[in-house]
């Protein structure tokens, strides 16, 4: 998900997620990474992502990260000076990380063309989001597997069912093990999750509101799936989401389905060039919503859209939601 058109985002995204190896790109044969002068710790190192298997025998050494949340993931664990590039922001890079992003090469405003992708003679490519690795803009998998560029999609978009913090582990730790990093994997793990826990535990005898995600949309609502880590943060939070009943990630629903489900609170994905305020607009200039309880009461919630992905922000949104929907317990 990010800010291109939801027409072409829908045609990227998997739909549903039950079908793993066409969201990755198809199972191209393994690549072995180079190996550095030197045997390398902890290599060489294989993982299986996707369908993909690939060996390492030794860490990569210019990454090139897709989208935001990849990039803030290679950045949390402190390989900003393996990172020969990245792209496709939806808003601002974490202030945290704002110095190390500072020094790597924006390739592009969005993706990157195949040209200057493997310009930038990049050892790994790391995609957040499905749509990262179009064939037909010639950065599939398979291709990169043939030019000798390994590669990795987010386990958001290739995974069987609902995504949780589970994979959300996976996702880390196999990142780290990639780079043979594997304790500054496990520390990162280990502080989302003590804070997750902290939210969880301040919400747990609290009422769970009923809560409509707004992506975007006018003739229909293009909202949070409970196949997504967006669901998994709303239960976290201390919400229920009235949709994770659709089977996918994200998805369009009828305005007719969101007026029948009566959602307390609206949360509001805030990216791109519509406004959180637009949006709140064309919510309450809307006569056939008027009624819905969330509208009614002009109880609505923002996380950025960048928050509600597979990252390293889960714990961000988790307690961000988590005091707007209970801010009597925060």
């Amino acid at each position: 998900m990010s800010s291109f058109p939801r027409a072409l985002l829908r045609a990227l995204l998997p739909v549903p997620l039950l079908i793993p190896l066409a969201a990755c790109g198809g199972p191209p044969a393994a690549q072995d990474a180079k190996p550095a002068a030197g045997a390398a710790p902890g290599f060489p190192y294989s993982v299986t992502n996707c369908g993909v298997t690939s060996t390492y025998q030794a860490p990569p050494r210019r990454a090139v990260a897709m989208n935001q949340h990849a990039t803030e993931i290679l950045l949390a664990l402190g390989l900003e000076g393996k990172t020969v590039g990245t792209a496709y922001l939806d808003d601002a890079v974490l202030p945290a990380y704002r110095s190390a992003y500072d020094k790597i090469k924006v390739l592009a405003k969005e993706y990157p063309s195949q040209e200057v992708l493997l310009g930038a003679n990049p050892d790994f490519v790391y995609g957040g989001y499905s749509s990262a690795f179009d064939k037909a803009q010639g950065r599939d998998r398979e291709g990169l597997a043939k030019s000798g560029v390994n590669s990795r999609l987010s386990v958001e978009y290739c995974t069987e069912g609902k995504v949780g913090l589970d994979q959300l582990r996976t996702e880390i730790t196999e990142v780290a093990g990639t780079f043979g990093v594997p304790e500054r994997g496990e520390r990162l793990i280990a502080d989302e999750q003590r804070r997750i826990d902290a939210v969880s535990a301040r919400v747990k005898d609290k009422d769970r509101p009923a809560v409509f995600v707004y992506d975007s949309g006018e003739a229909s609502a293009f909202t949070s799936g409970g196949n997504g880590i967006g669901n998994e943060i709303v239960s976290l939070a201390g919400g229920t989401n009235v949709f994770a009943d659709l089977e996918d990630t994200f998805g369009d629903v009828s305005w007719e389905k969101v007026i029948e489900r009566k959602p307390e609170v609206v949360l509001i994905y805030d990216y791109g060039g519509t406004t959180v305020e637009a949006k709140k607009q064309r919510l309450l200039n809307d006569p056939a919503l008027a009624q819905v309880p969330a509208v009614k009461n002009r109880r609505f919630v923002v996380l950025p859209l960048s928050s509600a992905v597979l990252g390293v922000r889960v714990a961000d949104a988790v307690e961000s939601l988590g005091a707007q929907l209970h801010p009597d317990a925060a």
